[in-house]
């Protein structure tokens, strides 16, 4: 579908394979256990068997060949520095660092989401998250559309929004690889990153980019919470922002119960909910409005502007019903 709708599909081409494989050894005292680095890449022998490795001298292998148990047993010994042999072959996956993504998620009427707009190296596993992000931040923009009443430029917003965290994600890939390849430098490089890893800053800096949580799009405004995942408040009667969002609407958290702004939030209909709750630990906010996918379109922690809510409604969730009325 990539390719039918004339999407440039841009990046760097792999420098590895990475296997998966499942084996009978006649010697696999041969190999040692756990992570192992070598001139020629890096395997990890765990359990009678079962090995990854990483193959830098090989070249990218292409997925069209057979993986025979001759390739397999000739990799690992290139890998592993050893002449381990092997007798059976039971099981054996692929994998490269190939590093590619659409130079942009629309072109008309497709729009291009997972592995279709991104590919990379399954290293750290943050290409599922990666897709399911696509498809958070699509899904209720098209289905808005579909329904109708949805601003025109939303689904514009979607690549807007999604391609720069693609983008990062691929840089962040390539350099797990840079700090993989089998020489001197990258180990006084790993060395380095170890020594961060330890320190506070450097372990919340590295777990805050693995687990996605520093995501922030650019969607204006000066409270530091718009743009980012709203926290999940537990209210007052046990219920969570997410079991709200569970609706697929907008939500207009008013903690100050504003008869301003329920009447606002009632002039969107049921495109908005509004939610007049206390939480705990509300982190000072007065009021915010959150996206369908979780995310803060606006925020305050004084005394909100009814103005500034009715913009923010009206990027995200189109006209009010009174001004479709009344064009």
């Amino acid at each position: 579908m990539r390719k039918i709708g004339g999407f440039d599909f841009v990046g760097t081409d792999p420098e590895f394979t990475g296997y998966s494989i499942d084996v009978e050894l006649a010697d696999p005292d041969r190999l040692r256990q756990g992570r192992n680095y070598t001139p020629a890449g890096m395997y990890t022998y765990a359990q009678p068997g079962t090995i990854a490795m990483v193959d830098f001298d090989g070249g990218a292998f292409h997925r069209t060949e057979p993986i025979t148990r001759e390739h397999v047993q000739s990799v690992l010994r290139r890998v592993s520095c050893t002449d381990v042999t092997v007798t059976a072959l039971r099981l054996a996956a692929t994998w490269t660092d190939r590093a590619h993504q659409a130079t942009t998620y629309r072109r008309g009427r497709v729009l291009l989401a997972g592995d279709a707009a991104h590919i990379h190296s399954p290293l750290g596993g943050q290409g599922l998250n990666l897709g399911l992000g696509d498809a958070m931040n699509l899904g209720w923009k098209l289905a808005a559309t579909i329904c109708g009443g949805a601003p025109a430029d939303l689904l514009d917003s979607y690549s807007r929004e999604r391609h720069p965290v693609g983008a990062q994600i691929l840089d962040w890939s390539r350099a797990q690889v840079a700090i993989m390849r089998p020489t001197p430098s990258t180990r006084a490089l790993q060395a380095i990153i170890r020594d961060l890893i330890e320190t506070r800053d450097g372990a919340t800096y590295f777990a805050e980019r693995v687990r996605g949580v520093s995501l922030r799009y650019d969607l204006g405004g000066s409270h530091p919470l718009v743009g980012r995942s709203a926290p999940d408040f537990e209210f007052a009667d046990g219920t969570t922002v997410g079991e709200r969002l569970r609706t697929a609407k907008g939500l207009l958290l008013d903690f100050g119960s504003r008869a301003s702004l329920r009447m606002l939030a009632s002039r969107w209909g049921d495109r908005i909910t509004y939610v007049a709750d206390d939480a705990k630990d509300r982190l000072g906010l007065s009021a915010a409005l959150v996206r369908p996918d979780g995310f803060v379109a606006w925020a305050c922690d004084g005394t909100p502007d009814d103005e500034e809510v009715a913009q923010a409604a009206s990027r995200w969730f189109g006209q009010s019903m009174e001004a479709q009325a009344f064009p």
